[in-house]
């Protein structure tokens, strides 16, 4: 029977439970929570200081009146690097190769930010649908194309994600594939698909925490227009 390649894809079940809600709160355990015991560790220090300058670097461009969000973005980068380089381990499942999930992240979060602008300041939300200086014939062409590149941000925020990581991950089965197909036949190529395997898994590693970031720096940017 042939194996389709997206079947790693497939959410894995166990018993008929699904595993999803079990990968998506692994991430959580992992991270050491900061107590009094804890105040000389340098995890913890490590760990402060980095959730401190990447807050510090997303918000730089966003108004005073944004900066509310710090702590959702913080654990939203936090949460999509662990999620994403943990599905790069054997035997491991990587929850943000599901549509569903990442468009279950975007739409929430891409809608609270709009709301956020038509509530504070509704004419100048609505003024991004029509640039200045536009001439009259070509208004409502423009209203019709703004309101739809509005509306597609989050469609565009989740299918970025899903396949930046898929195409990754498809690449490195094709190739780990290939490797144990030479093996045995031309040990000689096996070695130099072993050396592309190993170069595709750091950039891999490189694309799960890119791809989060981006996630998150587009978040604070669709935030910066409505604050």
């Amino acid at each position: 029977m042939t194996v389709s390649l997206f079947d790693q894809f497939m959410s894995p079940t166990y018993l008929g439970i699904p595993l999803l809600a079990l990968a998506l709160a692994l991430p959580w355990i992992l991270f050491p929570a900061p107590g009094l015991r804890w105040l000389s560790n340098r995890l913890i220090a490590l760990q402060s200081w980095f959730i401190s300058r990447f807050t510090h670097q997303i918000l730089i461009p966003v108004s005073p009146g944004g900066h509310n969000w710090a702590l959702i973005l913080a654990s939203l980068m936090i949460f999509l690097i662990t999620l994403n380089m943990l599905g790069l381990l054997p035997y491991t499942f990587t929850p943000t190769t599901q549509l569903s999930l990442n468009l279950g992240l975007a739409f929430p979060l891409w809608l609270a930010t709009v709301l956020i602008g038509m509530r504070n300041q509704p004419t100048v939300a609505l003024g991004h649908l029509l640039p200045e200086g536009t001439p009259t014939p070509l208004i409502p062409i423009l209203i019709v194309i703004e309101t739809i590149s509005l509306f597609i941000r989050p469609l565009a925020l989740g299918v970025r994600l899903t396949a930046n990581l898929t195409a990754g991950h498809l690449l490195m089965q094709l190739t780990s594939s290939a490797t144990f197909a030479l093996l045995t036949m031309m040990p000689a190529a096996a070695i130099l698909t072993t050396i592309l395997l190993l170069l595709l898994t750091i950039l891999e590693l490189a694309v799960a925490m890119i791809q989060a970031y981006v996630f998150v720096l587009l978040l604070s940017l669709y935030l910066q227009e409505n604050v």
